[in-house]
């Protein structure tokens, strides 16, 4: 089993929901985590099935990330908007220094998380 976190601040939200629909036949083979809000519309607009944490500011995107220190995340999905400043950067950055530190791919666009589906899509096929 294929373990990813999805993780979107709230102006990508929408665009991880299309994301997650145009690719829902590649991530429901696999076990997802999100973050409480992110989830929640994934589960409602996509249908996936996601184990969900609390939301990001409030201690979901440390709980992923003690799940990626654990070796429980493969690939980590997390798109950001890189314009608007977050009440929870320092934890933001924690799981960006994660996934660094446990040499876990990470997408932070659209174009890297479609890179990181093809891959999990050939992890799935073999």
């Amino acid at each position: 089993m294929v373990n990813v976190a999805l993780i979107a601040h709230d102006k990508k939200k929408l665009d991880l929901a299309l994301f997650a629909k145009e690719w829902k036949d590649v991530f429901k083979n696999c076990k997802l985590y999100a973050t409480k809000t992110t989830g929640k519309i994934l589960k409602e607009k996509v249908g996936l099935e996601i184990q969900t944490f609390e939301s990001g500011p409030l201690g979901g995107d440390l709980q992923i990330g003690a799940l990626a220190v654990s070796g429980k995340i493969d690939f980590v999905i997390f798109l950001r908007d890189p314009l608007t400043a977050q009440p929870h950067e320092p934890d933001v950055s924690a799981v960006l220094r994660i996934c660094d530190v446990h040499n876990i791919p990470l997408a932070t666009n659209l174009a890297t998380a479609e890179a990181i589906v093809l891959e999990i899509q050939k992890k799935l096929n073999n």
